[in-house]
Formats: structure tokens, sequence, C-alpha cells
């Protein structure tokens, strides 16, 4: 893809809901802290995570006290599961937590380690970063909707169709159209017999788009996640991925602007086929899997 052809996909998508950072902004009595602790107790009726948290000094002692929380955040949440969050003290005087991310230092390390490799696989590449049809993926390591580290490996021997897209766009002909498009591929595709084919939506948001966010998401549209993955990590390793499928992202304030392009890998890990822009067909995709099945 040339970057005239970029170019012409290039559109802004302005989150549903004001960055942190803007939130804070226009709720002067909305305070936020980093935390770390551990859950006691989830209670998914009520939206809620009995949380035992460290001191949060010139805030608040160390202490177990009861957070508001996403329908995504408690699916996942494990008693005696180590966290780090966002503590937010709302204007009501609620508590919520936000960005929650599960603490695992072997998971953690994982993840870093493919990082590492992946931004020096990039720098080395330079100019030639942007893989082409007909090249193999690139070896990575997220965090899936659930929490659990991915990567290519687990997905040996079956197709693979890739976008990119975050969970705050509210431009209905950008990421709502492409999760659209991917939820019918996925519907069509089965009623096909193509059963060897995983679906990725990684996203191009990950300070905002956690996995308890993402799970969300999947929920809230009735995504079957049977082999549907959202995945979402380090900045770094976000990016490096977006130069090496030719995907452009950039914030400008509160609005991401971006390009939208779609991939079908094969089994054997060779990307044989993209579409660029929001309007391919499902159809033509699966078509495609079929015959590399």
């Amino acid at each position: 893809m040339t970057l005239a052809s970029a170019c012409a996909f290039f559109a802004g998508c302005k989150p549903a809901n004001p960055s942190a950072q803007s939130v804070a902004a226009e709720s002067p009595k909305e305070k936020r802290f980093p935390l770390t602790g551990q859950i006691i107790k989830a209670d998914p009726e009520r939206l809620t995570l009995l949380v035992d948290h460290e001191e949060i000094p010139g805030y608040m002692p160390r202490m177990t006290m009861e957070f508001a929380v996403t329908l995504g955040d408690v699916l996942n949440a494990r008693e005696g599961q180590h966290i780090r969050a966002e503590l937010v003290e709302r204007e009501d005087g609620e508590f919520a937590l936000e960005k929650i991310w599960p603490v695992d230092a072997v998971a953690d390390a994982k993840v870093g380690a493919a990082g590492s490799a992946l931004r020096q696989e990039t720098a080395i590449r330079g100019r030639r970063a942007y893989r082409e049809v007909g090249e193999k993926l690139p070896d990575f390591a997220l965090y899936d909707q659930t929490g659990q580290v991915v990567s290519p490996a687990r997905f040996r021997g079956k197709q693979i169709m890739l976008n990119f897209i975050f969970t705050r766009c509210a431009v209905a002909t950008m990421c709502p159209l492409a999760t659209a498009n991917m939820t019918t591929t996925q519907r069509k595709a089965k009623e096909a017999g193509v059963n060897d084919i995983e679906f990725i939506s990684i996203t191009l948001d990950p300070e905002y788009d956690t996995p308890g966010v993402l799970l969300t998401y999947a929920k809230q549209r009735g995504i079957d996640t049977a082999n549907f993955s959202f995945l979402t990590g380090p900045e770094s390793a976000i990016k490096d991925l977006l130069t090496q499928f030719g995907v452009l992202a950039e914030f400008k304030g509160s609005i991401l602007t971006h390009t939208v392009s779609t991939l079908l890998i094969d089994s054997q890990g060779k990307i044989i086929w993209r579409a660029d822009g929001s309007k391919w067909s499902p159809d033509e995709f699966v078509s495609k899997m079929k015959k590399s099945s």
C-alpha cells in the first residue's frame, strides 16, 4: 500500500467518551490516583469489586473497600488476584476503578520480551518494516479480553483475519463498521463451513482499552469470542505492529486519526490478502478463506 493510497483512507475517530485527561479537566471535583491491590470479592450483579488496596500517599491509607467497575472488569476478576488500576473518586462521591490490569510477573515478562524483540525487528527492517502480501505475520505477545497472554503460536494451523479498532470510536463508517463487518464475516464463515479461522482485533488505543474494556465492548455487541480475540498491550508493541501492518494512527488531542486495514493470514502464518478502507465485502473474505483451507 503506498502512502498516497493510505492517506485516501485516513480519517478521524473522535472517542465516544472524552479521555481520562479531558474528564479530569472538565470535572475538577473528580479525583484520580494510581492504585495497586488484591481482589477480595467480585459481585457481577452489582458490578463491584471488593479490593484490599495499598496506601495512596497523601490521599488514603491502606484499606479494604468496594469499587464500581465495568461488566468486563468484574467478569475478568478472580479472588486473590493482584491488580493495578486507577482509582476514581467521582463528583457524586462514588468510588470506581478504571484501567484495571492484572499483575502477573510471568505474563508481563513474556509480553515485555516479545515487545522488545518486535521493537528490534521493526528497527532492523527500517524502511522495509511494512509487510507485503506474501510475507509472514510478525511475532508478538499481547493480552486478550480476558487478560490472558496471546501470541500467534496460539493460532498455529489456523487462518487469521485481523484488523485494528478502538472501542471509543464513534464514527459509524470507521471502527463500528469494521467490527460489524468482522462479525458478519465470522457468521458467514461458520455458515460456509470454514472452521479453521480465528478473528483478531487489536486496539489502537491501549491506554484506554484494557482487557476489561475490550470484554465489555464484545459483550455489549453480542460478539462470539470463541474464535474472536480482542487484543491490547504496551503502546510500543502496538505501534510496531501498526508499522509492520502499514496502518497509520495518531492522536490529535482527543481525536484519533487512523487508516483502516483488514488482513487475511493463512494457516502457515503468511499474509495472503488485505483490504484497505472500510468498504470491503465479507463474502470476498469468506471466499478466500475457503480457498485457503
